[in-house]
């Protein structure tokens, strides 16, 4: 599970079966102090998140299991919008 910003929309014409009605938005990673950490990419929406709006994601197989029917092909998919991060000193 990672953070990231929404910062933008992938407009597909033609979407593999089983993810017809899934937004798809692009996503840049993010450190957990706000820095971003890795390039922009793209990630299936389960949660209606929007531009602007920090997301938790999840990869791999935990990807393909958030959708419904589960096991489609893709690498991340957003699965909650973060309403505010809190780190504690070590």
């Amino acid at each position: 599970m990672y953070l990231g910003r929404v910062i933008g929309t992938c407009v597909a014409t033609v979407k593999y079966p089983g993810l017809e009605g899934y937004r798809l938005l692009v996503v840049e990673p993010l450190h957990e102090d706000g820095t971003v950490c890795g390039e922009p990419h793209i990630a299936v929406d389960v949660t209606q998140a929007g531009p602007g709006e920090h997301v938790f994601l999840v990869g791999s197989r935990e990807a393909a299991l958030a959708c419904e029917p589960t096991f489609v092909p893709v690498d991340a998919a957003i699965v909650g919008i973060v309403d505010a991060v809190s780190l504690e000193a070590r």
